[in-house]
């Protein structure tokens, strides 16, 4: 697959972003095996421990869906002056649900996507003995 097809749907996401708070919205995208795209948008709440990363709003509505291979992710943050990779929660919750050479793509609003890995960016996942091989 083309990854400007997976950026664009990243960028769509972002427009969802329910942020009023931090007013920093954030957009995913979440390529699974079969070829369909999940999106998923940063959710905040006044309580702000209850606000969802868009990473994790794409992965849990993909689980939901019973979508469980997944080949790449793109993260768009318009409202940065920096790419804005995965935060730790997130990264814990990719690792779950692939492995080390996963590819992330993230950038801020200049829309020049780097990418990485989950094991470049979670190198020590000391909970991964804990998954069934």
């Amino acid at each position: 697959m083309d990854n400007t097809i997976l950026f664009s749907e990243a960028e769509s996401a972002a427009e969802n972003s329910y942020s009023p708070y931090s007013k920093f919205r954030v957009g995913a995208a979440l390529l699974c095996k079969d070829g369909e795209i999940i999106k998923g948008s940063n959710i905040e709440n006044r309580s702000f421990g209850l606000t969802n990363c868009a990473e994790r709003s794409a992965i849990f509505t993909a689980l939901s869906k019973g979508q469980t291979e997944f080949t790449a992710l793109a993260i768009y943050a318009p409202d940065a002056d920096y790419p804005v990779s995965p935060c730790g929660a997130c990264r814990q919750v990719i690792s779950e649900f692939t492995d080390s050479s996963f590819p992330i793509f993230f950038a801020g609003n200049d829309k020049k996507y780097r990418e990485s890995t989950i094991g470049e960016l979670f190198p020590f996942n000391a909970l991964d003995e804990l998954k069934d091989k």
